[in-house]
């Protein structure tokens, strides 16, 4: 667990031989808090430095996740949007890799993003809720209020993601 209520680093474990190796990362059985797993994504980030995010999506469409690295490594962000939690605005980040076997278990109403550490950055996400365009919120990845240590210069980011609002007195958080 973090320090952040519901958020957890999650350690698969690997069975290898001469062969190679593997590591579960879905069976259907698989539910993220309690909830089943309704939309898989996988995504490609070529160059080191880049930021994505920070990506939500508003009620009733709030999606819980299960961050995993495939290839590359990164510094993963969530930041806890949950009106009235006790960790209301603060941010947990961890390092995912291809090679440490760790996820991140994001809860429904945070907000999520990461860095690229290394060039050719392969995630895969398993989330609780179909992606709802009408949904879809963010928060500035560079919003000073939050002051996310990102470890690199950010090299890249999207016009989308630059351009999304800094928080103000008016944000009273995610009701769930």
């Amino acid at each position: 667990m973090s320090e952040l209520s519901g958020l957890a680093v999650i350690r698969r474990t690997r069975i290898e031989d001469a062969r190679g190796f593997l590591s579960r990362v879905y069976s259907a059985d698989t539910t993220v808090l309690g909830k089943p797993i309704v939309q898989i994504n996988h995504t490609l980030t070529r160059r080191v430095g880049t930021v994505r995010g920070m990506h939500f999506q508003w009620p009733p469409h709030c999606e819980a996740k299960l961050v995993t690295c495939l290839r590359g490594e990164v510094f993963d962000v969530a930041v806890d949007l949950r009106r009235n939690s006790p960790s209301f605005l603060r941010w947990h980040a961890e390092r995912l890799s291809g090679g440490n076997l760790r996820s991140l278990l994001i809860p429904e109403g945070f907000a999520h993003g990461f860095q690229t550490l290394t060039h050719n950055c392969e995630l895969l996400y398993l989330h609780t809720a179909a992606y709802a365009p009408s949904a879809e919120g963010a928060v500035s990845a560079l919003d000073p209020s939050l002051a996310i240590e990102w470890p690199l210069e950010i090299s890249e980011m999207s016009d989308r993601d630059r351009h999304h609002p800094m928080l103000t007195a008016e944000f009273k958080g995610i009701e769930l």
